[in-house]
Formats: C-alpha cells, sequence, structure tokens
C-alpha cells in the first residue's frame, strides 16, 4: 500500500469532479446467489496462501531483502505469479509500462502488470487486483504478499471448483504501487470509454494479514465515512457484509483514503471495494474485543520496513480475508443484470 493519504476537503472536491467527468455507465450487476458464505471460508481453511507467502519471502531474501518494481526481487516475484497462474490453467500476460523512480534523478524505470482472465461475458468485466511489488526497504510480505495470495488462491480455487463464470474476471497483480498506483494507473488509462463502460466492479485487495488487524472492507455507500464510491459500490460493499455476518465474523468499514490501486478505477467512475487489515492505526480497545490482539498497538507496526515478513503475518486472518476475496469475485463472476 502506498503512503496513506490524508482526507482533506479539496481532496474530497477533486475526486467528486473526477467522477463526474469521468463516470461509468456499466450496467449494474445483481451478485450473488448460490454461493454459499460458510462453504467458501471452510474451503479456504485448508488452501495455501501461506505457502505462496513462504516463496515471496525466499525471493526477498535471494534479492537483497526487496521485491520493489524495477529489481530482480519483482521479477522472480512476478515468474513466481505467472507460473502458479499456468498451472491453474491460465494465460498470463505482461502489460509494461515505464514510471518514473525516486531519488535526485528520478530515471525512467520499466514495470509490468500481470493479467489473466476467465472466460464469461466482456460485457460486465470485474477486475480483481492486488499490488504485487514491495517497497525498496523490505520484502513487503503482509503489504502486499498476504493480497498476492489471497488473488491467486481465489482464481486457482475457481477453476478447481468447476466455477464457470458468467462474466468475465481479470486477475490482476500491479506493478509500481508503491512508487504511486503506476501499474493500475497505466491499466485504466489505456481502457477506451467503451472499456471502461463494461467493468461492472473492482475488487482491490492490499494487506490481508495484518498481525494485530482487523477485517475491513471499504465503505461503499458512504454511509460510515460520507464519501461512497461510484454507483454500484455500495453493492460491493453489502456482498463483503454478507460474508462475515453469515460466517459470524465480526468487521468493519474503512474510508476510501487514495492509498491503493482502487484509486484510478474510482476516478473513472468504476464501482469500487475490497478489503484491508490495516496498517499503522492504532487498534482500539473496542476492535481488541471484537478481533482479539492488542489496544493501542499498531495494526501492523512493520508497514513499510525490513521486518515486514513471513512472521509479520496473522495466517488465521489471512484464511478470512483470502476466503472473502474468493466469495467476493464468484458472486460477481456469477451475477445477474440488475
Amino acid at each position: 500500500m502506498t503512503k496513506r493519504l490524508k482526507t482533506t476537503a479539496a481532496a474530497a472536491i477533486l475526486l467528486v469532479i473526477g467522477l463526474v467527468v469521468s463516470g461509468c455507465t456499466a450496467s449494474r450487476l445483481e451478485p450473488g446467489a448460490g454461493v454459499d458464505a460458510r462453504a467458501v471460508l471452510e474451503d479456504f481453511k485448508g488452501r495455501g496462501m501461506m505457502g505462496h507467502l513462504e516463496a515471496l519471502q525466499r525471493i526477498a531474501d535471494d534479492n537483497g531483502g526487496t521485491r520493489a518494481s524495477g529489481t530482480s526481487g519483482y521479477e522472480e516475484s512476478a515468474r513466481y505469479v505467472e507460473e502458479q497462474l499456468r498451472a491453474a490453467g491460465y494465460t498470463p500476460v505482461r502489460q509494461t509500462f515505464t514510471f518514473r523512480g525516486e531519488g535526485k534523478n528520478r530515471k525512467q524505470v520499466e514495470s509490468f502488470n500481470i493479467l489473466a482472465e476467465t472466460g464469461g461475458s466482456a460485457e460486465n468485466t470485474v477486475v480483481v487486483g492486488g499490488h504485487l511489488d514491495s517497497v525498496e526497504d523490505g520484502p513487503g510480505i503482509n503489504d502486499n504478499g498476504s493480497g498476492v495470495a489471497a488473488i491467486l488462491e481465489t482464481a486457482k480455487w475457481m477453476k478447481e471448483k468447476g466455477i464457470t463464470p458468467a462474466n468475465r474476471v481479470v486477475f490482476a497483480f500491479w506493478g509500481a504501487e508503491e512508487n504511486d498506483l503506476d501499474g493500475s494507473r497505466h491499466y485504466v488509462d489505456e481502457l477506451s470509454k467503451a472499456q471502461k463502460d463494461k467493468i461492472a466492479a473492482y475488487l482491490n485487495v492490499d494487506m490481508a494479514a495484518s498481525p494485530n488487524g482487523v477485517r475491513s472492507f471499504h465503505d461503499g455507500d458512504g454511509s460510515e465515512f460520507g464519501d461512497a464510491g461510484p454507483s454500484g459500490s455500495d453493492g460491493i460493499e453489502s456482498v463483503y457484509e454478507r460474508f462475515f455476518k453469515d460466517n459470524a465474523l465480526p468487521a468493519e468499514s474503512t474510508v476510501f483514503d487514495g492509498g491503493s490501486d482502487y484509486q484510478p478505477f474510482l476516478r473513472a467512475g468504476i464501482p469500487v471495494g475490497g478489503l484491508f487489515s490495516g496498517d499503522v492505526a492504532k487498534k482500539t480497545k473496542a476492535q481488541m474485543q471484537s478481533y482479539g490482539g492488542e489496544a493501542g498497538k499498531d495494526l501492523d507496526s512493520c508497514y513499510h520496513q525490513a521486518c515486514d515478513t513471513i512472521s509479520n503475518t496473522n495466517a488465521d486472518l489471512l484464511k478470512e480475508m483470502s476466503a472473502a476475496m474468493a466469495y467476493a469475485t464468484a458472486a460477481y463472476a456469477l451475477a445477474s443484470r440488475g
């Protein structure tokens, strides 16, 4: 996750202007019937998310402790993701782009996104994404190896369950999120208006295993934080709410603060939502009572640091958040038009 942005009145005005100018007219989907939230969670209790984190940790260890875009660690992370997708029956492709790196000269750096899609109608496309890169200072196993693991297992689970999407799903692993959301922004910028109009939902996952974390999903209808997502975002929020309620798991909504890859989609007027387990916010006493953990301590005290290793993860939370992502993906993949 990029450094979290402060929500200001000016930023909110710019956000509204962006939505008015570039509003999306995709058909609204009615997600859901036929997907059993409790069965999905049971499936994910035995899936291999931690194995993916172990692989990404080894890659970081072998490449100077980082998986940042433009480094050998990122390239090896990408090859791992591609191998996993191919083994599951997908055909991943790379979408290349350049971005300006950090430092005095801010030289151009080449990177890429990885995209893999299912069958199904492109008229109501569902994009499921999370960033593959880490910061330069650490291996990024929670931020965002955990999201990568959730998406990979969602893609594999759909194949293994024989789920035939009515609506095309694009699984996306973004590059250079930690720089300035460069990969996801490039993806959205390359879409024509007609293509944007066909994206019915963007589902994001950025940090899903915070060691002192919470279960949170974005406030699509704006009822908690005042800034709703584009039309249809309330439906995404409702899907996540239903998953956690059906599984009797406490959960809460979180603000759209612009700090992750949903932002380019949001500005394009595309319905957005997603999952987040927390970074530098302190856990409250109320949250401790709901989720356990330690009140007064950061949700992830290793956020953007070298200590964001596999030991900086909550395996049980990762199972629950990954299952929530799989449930939402399947619900939208099988959804009918409203």
